[in-house]
């Protein structure tokens, strides 16, 4: 956990040191959404957790399923106020929330708009939904309407609203949304995307939504009628791999048993990234068959059973009948003066079919260094399902209302 150093547990001290880090690094960038973070009391929408967690930069776990899952939590003040510069509330606004919460974000939402604006929020779970009209009273909004009910529905009875915005990991752009969103307005959505979650801000541009920016982003995935859930399996005799997949698709976990008897096969792309700092890549990677995350467990690298993944959590990953795959680094030895150090990336795979996937998996990366991805600009596209398959794109993810379409260009800022 990052702490913020103040002299003393003061929730206003702390609140102005963590806008003041925040700001520092160009997380915040506007004077609203800074004098939002000023004013509102996180630690009110927390009172479970000490002041120093309450503004500390990491989420906060408010209610579990249970099964012990998080099914709602605090975001990080870091994506909040990302996701708030995002959204560009205006002072007289009118404003959808789908996922309540805490109460936190409407409360922010609530001081951007003003008194001339208004806010409406709506929570799936019914105690999180009382717990959060509690805490908005308590820390003087008592005018967020909160709703108790399926976010994929939207609420009808104040739209339409200038800005609807999505808190949880979102599969597909609900009808409603686009139906409820003013002309002129934006939908901030986390959308899932193959395993992939970005916060897009998306606007209008004739019958399709279009993006004005996209940012990396996690989020617990949403809940009710519009639900796709996640699969995590585990594989091998001790469960020492666990894939996560997305979209519905199906896995045989049967198939994947023995993947882990065989030996790793390593192969190492001669691509080199600074920081082992790869943005968009997984874009490039996504368009494979049996895309998906892989999580390594921790002590099985550490026992050395099991090749270290690209990030301590896992990586982008890859599953085929009985093999599975997933990205590796190694330290890169500057062959010049530079002071950047930087890493090699690699695809470690199990299985009988070891060497052909990592082989097709480093190619795409070594493609990817090719059309100079790490500079590109990434364009996100919602069209309707029945709209003709776009063969331009770099990637197309069908859901069940939309058609999800990634362009890609060369940065303007080149």
């Amino acid at each position: 956990m990052v702490e913020i150093d103040t002299p003393a547990a003061d929730p206003v001290a702390l609140r102005i040191a963590m806008v003041e880090r925040l700001r520092d690094w160009d997380v915040i960038g506007s004077e609203p959404v800074e004098a939002a973070m000023r004013a509102v009391p996180r630690h009110v929408f927390v009172p479970d957790a000490g002041l120093d967690q309450a503004y500390a930069f990491n989420p906060v776990i408010t209610h579990r399923d249970a099964a012990g899952v998080a099914i709602s939590s605090a975001s990080a003040p870091g994506v909040v106020a990302g996701m708030l510069e995002q959204l560009a509330v205006r002072p007289g606004h009118h404003v959808l929330e789908i996922g309540a919460g805490t109460g936190y974000n409407a409360a922010l939402l609530a001081y951007l708009v003003g008194e001339a604006g208004r806010v409406s929020t709506v929570e799936y779970k019914k105690d999180v939904a009382a717990d959060a009209r509690a805490a908005l009273r308590k820390a003087g909004y008592p005018n967020v309407t909160v709703v108790c009910g399926d976010g994929w529905f939207g609420y009808a009875e104040n739209a339409p609203y200038d800005r609807i915005t999505v808190t949880a990991g979102a599969w597909d752009v609900a009808p409603a949304w686009w139906d409820q969103l003013s002309e002129g307005g934006r939908l901030l959505v986390p959308l899932r995307m193959r395993g992939l979650t970005r916060t897009v801000a998306l606007e209008r541009e004739g019958d399709i939504l279009v993006s004005r920016s996209v940012e990396e982003c996690g989020f617990i995935p949403m809940r009710g009628v519009g639900e796709v859930a996640e699969q995590n399996v585990r594989i091998g005799p001790d469960g020492d791999i666990v894939l996560r997949v997305d979209d519905g698709r199906q896995v045989d976990a049967d198939a994947l048993v023995g993947a882990l008897d065989h030996a790793p096969v390593v192969v190492w792309t001669g691509v080199h990234v600074p920081f082992g700092m790869f943005d968009r890549l997984d874009f490039w990677l996504a368009g494979l068959d049996g895309y998906c995350r892989v999580l390594p467990w921790r002590t099985a690298v550490e026992e050395e059973r099991l090749v270290a993944a690209a990030y301590s959590w896992g990586s982008m990953g890859f599953f085929d009948s009985g093999t599975v795959a997933y990205l590796t680094m190694r330290p890169h030895d500057e062959a010049d003066d530079s002071s950047v150090p930087s890493s090699e990336l690699g695809v470690c795979a199990y299985g009988p079919d070891g060497q052909a996937m990592a082989s097709r998996v480093a190619n795409r990366i070594q493609e990817w260094e090719q059309d100079d991805g790490q500079r590109t600009d990434i364009r996100i596209e919602v069209h309707p399902i029945t709209a003709p398959r776009p063969a331009d794109a770099r990637l197309v993810v069908d859901k069940k209302h939309t058609r999800v379409v990634v362009r890609t260009a060369r940065s303007s800022q080149q």
